[in-house]
């Protein structure tokens, strides 16, 4: 067999094996949280979104182990990026996402002062472990903040939270411990398999280890969420759908980069100037483009949905067209992007912006006539 078919199976392998063992891990992990009496609400903001990042997680920290460090830290940074611009464009497309939920439009300029910070961390060319130690308190205090404040005003935050089956404690603790077992065993395979396809297709294609995570790795280990927020869009549960994206954006700065950099010990994760300069940036910006949902209270329509795919297509391009015969092309493309295509979206969004508030201030002043 030839060795880019091989590499290339084994990439396949390692995504459908990542997404089995998430689904099993999800199962028994709630089955056992329920068998223990915990709150389902509590269950959906930490067991549900922790599954749905699992497959971030155990490719990260596989990718460390092995000494990929742009592996791992390309595939969180990626994630992210596609989350928003792929996962929520497809899903405002299927259907415009609204959301009222406090919780989720705290979250956002959260995700957005997280961006930044773990841009500023990474400037210096590695993510210390003290860095990751930070990044993994964080994760623990907003996870209390998030189940205080979801107990406090349950109407407004239930509807943003994964929904549990209560019946999925029914086979027992034991049979919900090996499920858990079961599925981290198939995550820790599958992320072997799928970091070791994604290595050998880098070095067979000629491109870095970076790009395969910013694209095919970062789209794969992205599925879960994909496919969480498309159904949950079809079913109208749009703030499952938003709040599904922003939760994992987050989990996957807390936990998959502060595990990843905690577990790089005193060497630190290193980040590549590319990273540094080009991805990093673009995940702030993307994290910045969900402030239209901060603006117009949830609101996302289906022509902002088709501009985060395009952008996303484009973004792509960008990674791949230096590393092709056309690549005399690459800063001319660039260029057009950074003096064209950016201007515009940005525009369009503060266009958006101002009809929304517009309309409001008619609608409220005539509420007060």
């Amino acid at each position: 067999m030839p060795d880019f078919l091989r590499a290339t199976i084994d990439v396949l392998l390692g995504i459908g094996l990542l997404f089995g063992g998430g689904e099993l891990f999800v199962q028994g992990a709630v089955a056992l949280a329920l068998v223990f009496g915990i709150p389902q609400l509590v269950i959906g903001l930490t067991v549900v979104s922790l599954g749905t990042s699992a497959p971030e997680l155990f490719v990260s920290l596989s990718s460390v182990f092995k000494g990929s460090d742009a592996l791992a830290v390309s595939n969180a940074v990626g994630s992210n990026i596609f989350n928003v611009m792929v996962v929520l464009g497809a899903s405002a497309l299927v259907l415009p996402l609204r959301v009222e939920s406090r919780l989720v439009r705290r979250d956002i300029p959260l995700l957005i002062a997280i961006s930044a910070a773990v841009w500023g961390m990474a400037s210096a060319g590695r993510m210390t472990w003290q860095a990751g130690v930070a990044l993994l308190v964080g994760l623990v205090i907003n996870t209390i903040w998030e189940i205080r404040t979801a107990r406090e005003q349950p109407d407004v935050s239930v509807d943003a939270e994964p929904e549990v089956d209560a019946n999925a404690s029914q086979g027992g603790w034991i049979l919900a411990v090996l499920k858990l077992i079961a599925g981290i065993a198939v995550l820790t395979i599958g992320s072997r398999v799928l970091v070791s396809g994604a290595i050998t297709s880098a070095t067979l294609l000629g491109v870095s280890e970076a790009v395969i995570g910013l694209t095919i790795v970062s789209a794969g280990t992205s599925t879960p969420e994909l496919i969480t927020s498309m159904v949950a869009a079809l079913r109208g549960r749009t703030d499952l759908a938003i709040g599904n994206v922003v939760g994992s954006c987050l989990l996957n700065l807390t936990l998959v980069l502060g595990g990843g950099s905690l577990a790089a010990g005193s060497r630190g994760l290193l980040v590549s100037t590319d990273l540094i300069q080009d991805d990093l940036p673009v995940m702030l910006l993307t994290s910045l483009a969900c402030l239209p949902i901060f603006w117009t209270k949830g609101r996302i329509s289906r022509v902002e949905g088709g501009l985060l795919l395009g952008l996303y297509l484009l973004y792509v391009i960008d990674n791949i067209l230096p590393r092709t015969s056309m690549a005399s092309w690459a800063d001319e493309f660039r260029l057009v992007m950074l003096c064209l295509v950016i201007p515009a979206v940005m525009i369009i969004i503060i266009i958006q912006a101002l009809i929304y508030w517009k309309g409001s201030s008619e609608s409220q002043q005539r509420l007060v006539k």
